[in-house]
């Protein structure tokens, strides 16, 4: 069995979608999922699992849309893929505070021309960078006003994505390498 991350989408955010994380750790137990961790109320979860992370996704998108009774999007890596995208961090240099270091995690890679297109909305202050399946952002000033985190929080970058903060991929694969 091999530790994974699945990144959920949208759950407890405002009264929709709501999601204790008791409850989501008792059905993925249920559903025969071994050593399952959550971390934080935003749906991140660390658990043992022998099936690759694409069906992975697909599985608990359904297992959740039954137990729940809503549809969620997920996202998974495996803590072997999450270790490199922890490795590669390649704002390091200019990424100081760990709460406004963003990666988001898609589904597939963006067209390049997408990819110009938000690099276009960083201000003088932010960097981003893509690599492969993530996207790499840098909000010194935070994300209230940004153009370019307001596009990569949305459901407009045209594939299934989820961001989470420097300090929260970090603390998952320490977690993940625990299992």
């Amino acid at each position: 069995m091999e530790p994974q991350v699945a990144l959920l989408r949208g759950i407890n955010l405002g009264s929709h979608k709501r999601v204790a994380m008791p409850a989501l750790r008792n059905a993925l137990t249920d559903a025969g999922f071994e050593q399952v961790r959550t971390y934080v109320q935003s749906g991140n979860v660390v658990l043992s699992s022998t099936v690759k992370p694409a069906q992975l996704e697909r599985q608990l998108e359904r297992l959740i849309a039954q137990r729940f009774g809503f549809e969620v999007d997920v996202i998974v890596r495996s803590a072997k893929q999450l270790a490199e995208v922890v490795k590669r961090n390649p704002l390091a240099e200019v990424a100081r505070e760990p709460k406004r270091y963003q990666v988001t995690f898609l589904a597939q890679p963006l067209e390049r021309e997408r990819l110009e297109e938000l690099a276009a909305l960083a201000t003088d202050s932010e960097r981003f960078a893509a690599h492969g399946r993530e996207l790499y952002a840098w909000h010194p000033d935070g994300v209230a006003r940004s153009k370019l985190w307001a596009k990569l929080g949305s459901t407009g970058l045209g594939v299934k994505a989820t961001s989470r903060n420097w300090t929260t991929i970090t603390t998952l694969l320490e977690m993940a390498s625990e299992a």
